[in-house]
């Protein structure tokens, strides 16, 4: 199965380059969904013009990102733990932690071409006739 998602952009770079193998989440509606072997489609924001392919490696479950990052960081320090977890509590709750619970979506990157999408609201903006304009220079 595939599944698609939105990545900021210093995320989405590190995915891209390797140095980001696995992708932390809520436990959510859609993250249940996502089984081992499954492909994620990760788009850059903010365009969504660049994607990488994954291929889901492993799933790793906790009930929140510290006690995560403690089970797949065994070796990192309390401090490191802390960090890691601030970083995630910029974008989700310590509700939503309890509500959900947290996923890390350990990842090997399949495709990581580019592909642009042809964004309709640039096409009806350009002119069919564009280039027998006046003035036009191929």
């Amino acid at each position: 199965m595939r599944h698609t998602m939105k990545l900021k952009e210093d995320p989405f770079e590190r995915m891209k380059n390797g140095t980001k193998t696995i992708e932390f989440r809520l436990y959510d509606e859609k993250r249940r969904k996502i089984k081992v072997g499954d492909e994620i489609e990760f788009f850059k924001l903010p365009k969504l013009q660049e994607r990488i392919l994954v291929r889901v490696k492993n799933l790793y479950r906790g009930d929140s990102f510290k006690n995560l990052f403690k089970i797949i960081f065994p070796d990192k320090d309390n401090k490191e733990i802390n960090n890691k977890t601030e970083e995630m509590l910029k974008y989700y709750t310590h509700e939503q932690e309890k509500e959900y619970g947290v996923i890390g979506i350990e990842i090997e990157i399949i495709d990581s071409n580019f592909r642009y999408t042809y964004n309709k609201l640039v096409r009806d903006k350009i002119p069919e006739n564009i280039d027998n304009m006046k003035g036009r220079k191929s």
